[in-house]
């Protein structure tokens, strides 16, 4: 489940292009242009560059979940009852196939996943529980944290 990584090295220019998309991504390329000190050509050349060395992953909107009546985020921790390759490899597809799983992160320290889920209600979430984890013979157990308010969400990354 591992995104391609690139080796292609970014220089001063594609780090800068990078903070404003991060930003905005429909930000004008000529309006990148000057403030980078690029051609609007160039710009459209790195950005192209970068998505094709899966640098740039997606363009995507950050969407108000309260408008779309996603009342309840989920922050899950599952405890797989094995580490197995087989077992981690499913439990990484079930999760990315999920369209409740927002964000999904295999880790150590004695848990198998972080998992960030939105649901309408409760019992949406009670659903996904079940079929996610209480149904899943792979899940030894999972905790789950409601958030009481989304401080933070969809940000960027701070380029060096």
């Amino acid at each position: 489940m591992s995104k391609k990584r690139t080796t292609r090295s970014l220089d001063p220019f594609d780090r800068a292009i990078l903070r404003i998309v991060q930003k905005d991504n429909k930000t004008p390329q000529r309006q990148i242009a000057e403030q980078v000190n690029l051609s609007a050509a160039a710009v459209q050349r790195r950005i192209a560059a970068m998505e094709k060395a899966g640098i740039i992953v997606a363009n995507a909107a950050v969407v108000d979940v309260h408008a779309v009546q996603m009342g309840i985020t989920a922050i899950v921790e599952v405890h797989l009852k094995d580490e197995r390759l087989d077992t981690v490899d499913n439990a990484k597809m079930l999760f990315h196939d999920a369209p409740e799983v927002q964000q999904c992160y295999y880790v150590t320290g004695g848990i198998s996943f972080m998992l960030i889920i939105v649901a309408a209600d409760m019992t949406a979430y009670e659903d996904i529980t079940r079929r996610l984890f209480a149904q899943n013979e792979s899940v030894a157990r999972y905790r789950s944290l409601i958030a009481l308010d989304r401080v933070k969400a969809g940000s960027s990354i701070v380029i060096p």
